[in-house]
């Protein structure tokens, strides 16, 4: 029954006619969109690697993040760690907006609807990380095929046409269901505890009496980094399997069985390959990421995280 009323309120909140109350704040989108852009653009060639490593285990395996860099750049030049800069900014840009507007937008909407308020902020962040998953498909699939196959092309204006153009528009949304086992559980992790642990940190500095601008920086710092080292590995498998998924596109392989794929190559831990690059990867992205998602909520007039 309440699965039946919040698709109820979710319709009535996009129709036409919907209550100015209950519109969403277009300040938690941009603010989200500027974040998400500026973080994942930063940590470029983090994920190059990680993604690089992933897609080639048996080549990288036993060797450091480091070393596989150096060798990346002997075979491919500097730049290559750039791959796939341009779908990458612009696809988590849309994505960020989505995915931070959306929770937002659906936290009170989801609590008027759901007694336990831990319960709302899961649905809302299941829902949010289901759009960001949609809208992030073709650019994701147009960034791992820039980085597993180079010669593919040289960024976004050329990478996706050339996609849609060889394979179809459709083929851009092949990994949607890797895509969701990622973005999901990624979502979860991510925003959930960012709220929970923001706000337990700013009980306890309340406690002590801890006040000032200085603490609301230490505290989104905090909140940010415990909630990326959650956020990676409740969505490694999932980041596993989006991997497999564009590398084998093409060959018919269905979700289920990129998964059996990777349980065959190494059972459980295969779907970890790649964590300790990955691990530095989403907690550069989503430390740095949440700490500016708070900087331009306050700039535009909102409140930090957990303040209130």
């Amino acid at each position: 029954m309440q699965i039946k009323s919040l698709l109820v309120a979710l319709v009535a909140f996009s129709a036409p006619h919907a209550a100015v109350a209950e519109l969403p704040d277009y300040r938690y989108f941009v603010a989200g969109g500027v974040c998400a852009a500026c973080s994942h653009g930063i940590t470029t060639p983090i994920d190059v690697v990680k993604t690089k490593i992933q897609s080639d285990p048996s080549k990288y395996k036993g060797k450091s993040m480091l070393a596989s860099a150096k060798e990346m750049v002997k075979e491919e030049g500097a730049g290559y760690l750039l791959a796939g800069l341009g779908p990458t900014v612009v696809g988590y840009g849309v994505e960020g907006a989505m995915k931070f507007g959306v929770y937002e937008a659906l936290k009170p909407i989801s609590q008027k609807i759901i007694d336990s308020k831990a319960v709302a902020f899961l649905v809302a962040s299941v829902v949010a990380g289901a759009v960001a998953a949609v809208l992030l498909c073709p650019m994701e699939s147009t960034r791992i095929r820039l980085v597993s196959d180079p010669k593919f092309g040289k960024g976004l204006l050329d990478g996706l046409p050339k996609l849609i153009r060889e394979e179809g528009l459709m083929s851009t949304f092949d990994g949607l269901a890797a895509m969701l086992a990622k973005q999901v559980p990624y979502t979860l992790g991510k925003q959930v505890s960012f709220d929970v642990f923001a706000g337990l940190l700013y009980a306890l500095a309340a406690k002590f009496g801890l006040e000032g601008s200085e603490m609301k920086f230490l505290i989104s710092f905090g909140a940010a980094f415990m909630a990326s080292i959650l956020a990676c590995l409740s969505s490694q498998p999932g980041d596993m399997i989006l991997t497999k998924t564009y590398k084998s596109a093409g060959t018919g392989l269905s979700f289920i069985d990129v998964i059996k794929s990777i349980n065959k190559d190494g059972g459980l831990p295969a779907f970890f390959t790649g964590t300790g690059a990955r691990l530095a990867h989403v907690i550069s992205i989503i430390t740095s990421q949440l700490m500016i998602y708070d900087v331009v909520k306050v700039a535009l007039g909102l409140p930090a995280t957990g303040s209130h």
